[in-house]
């Protein structure tokens, strides 16, 4: 394979060859096909040096990948508020989440995938237990409110708490939840903003699921299912992709632990080694089928 090659791949598989995903169930394709993508371009910045190689919503709704809008710019283009509305209607019928990556940075997580990526990322009970100390005091006033009221915007939330806590600070609480999949965005208007519920009981069948995988279990299906998004890619770019939510050295086993069971393999792109799923010729690649299909 060349190096323009895996480009021209990678462009028709992120829906960047001009034929972009405006309907939802072309955006239910696409978000299957990939299994996770980021809603906007991150910059340069807030990579902070990691070499992130993954497709965007906003790009795929746009087919194209050039100009595309970054999240601090997105209010003042109307392609973003239009890839915002239809990845909204994933969320509400739950084709699709949204999950933490790097902070503020936004992963879309296709729902055949979202159970692997709770295992790692979501708290292994659904009790909440104040005595929590990984949690704020607001944090879990939050919770609670969000049990009682949910589905529930911020500014109700506010009026719940007795209209204290500052805008500033409820973000940083929901972020809080939010990081550890607590809870999760299920809808969104212009008036009220994003509406929250808890996630187990927005979508307790994915919560349960991830709850009893093993992070080992999970993490290689995700690395099968982002070597198959991003066609091939170098094993630092793999880690780089995961760094954010298990070790570099976890990232490896897996990586490992796949190349010697002949599910992952190297190919010669141009100049460099990168890692694929092995293809079909192969007499491993039937389980590897089933797990593909099984993920999306």
């Amino acid at each position: 394979m060349t190096e323009q090659e895996l480009q021209q791949r990678r462009r028709e598989k992120w829906r960047l060859d001009g034929q972009p995903a405006r309907t939802l169930e072309d955006a239910r394709a696409f978000i299957e096909s990939v299994g996770f993508c980021l809603m906007y371009p991150l910059p340069a910045a807030e990579a902070k040096g990691l070499r992130l190689i993954v497709p965007t919503f906003v790009g795929a709704y746009v087919g194209d990948a050039e100009k595309l809008p970054t999240r601090q710019h997105a209010f003042r283009d109307l392609r973003a508020q239009e890839a915002t509305e239809l990845m909204v209607r994933l969320l509400r019928d739950r084709s699709a989440y949204e999950a933490p990556l790097f902070g503020e940075t936004t992963l879309l997580v296709a729902a055949t995938v979202f159970s692997y990526f709770y295992a790692l990322v979501g708290d292994r009970t659904t009790k909440h237990d104040r005595s929590d100390r990984n949690l704020s005091p607001l944090a879990h006033d939050l919770l609670d409110a969000v049990r009682r009221e949910g589905p529930v915007s911020k500014p109700r939330l506010r009026e719940v708490l007795g209209g204290e806590p500052s805008s500033a600070a409820l973000d940083r609480a929901l972020s809080e939840l939010w990081s550890r999949l607590r809870i999760t965005r299920v809808d969104y208007n212009p008036r009220e903003g994003a509406f929250w519920d808890l996630l187990h009981r927005w979508s307790p069948e994915a919560v349960n699921e991830g709850m009893h995988l093993s992070t080992a279990e999970a993490l290689s299906a995700l690395v099968s299912k982002y070597l198959d998004c991003v066609v091939a890619a170098d094993p630092k770019e793999v880690e780089d992709f995961f760094s954010s939510v298990v070790p570099r050295s976890k990232v490896k086993e897996s990586v490992n632990a796949l190349l010697a069971s002949r599910e992952v393999s190297f190919v010669n792109v141009g100049h460099r080694a990168l890692l694929q799923v092995t293809p079909a010729r192969t007499a491993t690649r039937p389980r590897e089928s089933r797990r593909i299909k099984r993920i999306g």
